[in-house]
């Protein structure tokens, strides 16, 4: 998951990746002492009975920034989660190459993190692995927006609900944000379905930003669940 609110230069690099991400600034102290870290590896969930997922999203126009670390995409609101009862709004979705979850230890080749707040401002974030396959037609509008004008993105026409795979069976767990400065209390959801993007699609994105996963974090006394 991207977070563009700190100013501190921090990245994937040798110098100023997640290795180093804890010594860059004290307040990314989480990103190396932290309990409750983003991502894991997905393997040994208890299947146990979860909230139901239902996903209110349509056709619009979204706005694309390029952060320097990913491409963010960011949408009007009127596009919800609901997690049983309670209701999350989608903020803004990106990409990472590569995957940042793994499952039972493979990563895969791209991951996309739906970022959403409910009421209260807790975020809870949908994941979504990306394995190499067909084409996918939704993406492909993305990344047409990006070729065409590389240097002044503005916005892009995108059906959101086909970002989404069909099922909505889910890894869920406790975590933070991926990227400094590693807040922890975010709700992680990682759907169990996949997308599939083309090897094109897939090298498209690597164009831009090559390396842009933190490694997984242990999960220490916390519970994964699917359902």
């Amino acid at each position: 998951m991207s977070d563009t609110a700190t100013e501190v230069p921090w990245g994937y690099s040798a110098n100023d990746g997640p290795a180093c991400w804890a010594s860059l600034d004290p307040a990314f102290r989480l990103c190396g002492c932290g309990r409750e870290q983003s991502p894991i590896n997905l393997v040994n969930a208890r299947t146990q009975q979860l909230p139901s997922l239902h996903f209110d999203y349509h056709p619009t126009t979204a706005g694309i920034v390029d952060t320097g670390r990913t491409i963010e995409f960011h949408p009007p609101s009127g596009h919800t989660l609901m997690v049983g009862s309670r209701r999350h709004e989608l903020r803004q979705f990106h990409f990472h190459h590569a995957s940042e979850h793994r499952i039972d230890g493979r990563r895969l080749p791209m991951e996309l993190h739906l970022v959403h707040t409910d009421g209260d401002g807790a975020l809870t974030v949908v994941g979504v692995l990306i394995a190499r396959g067909d084409e996918n037609a939704a993406v492909a509008s993305l990344w047409q927006a990006l070729v065409e004008d590389p240097d002044s993105l503005g916005s892009v026409n995108v059906d959101l609900a086909a970002l989404l795979p069909a099922s909505t069976k889910a890894w869920r767990y406790q975590g933070s944000l991926t990227t400094p400065p590693c807040s922890e209390g975010v709700s992680w959801i990682v759907l169990a379905g996949m997308l599939t993007l083309s090897a094109r699609q897939i090298a498209a994105f690597a164009n831009y930003h090559p390396a842009n996963c933190r490694p997984v974090q242990p999960l220490g006394g916390r519970v994964l669940v699917i359902g």
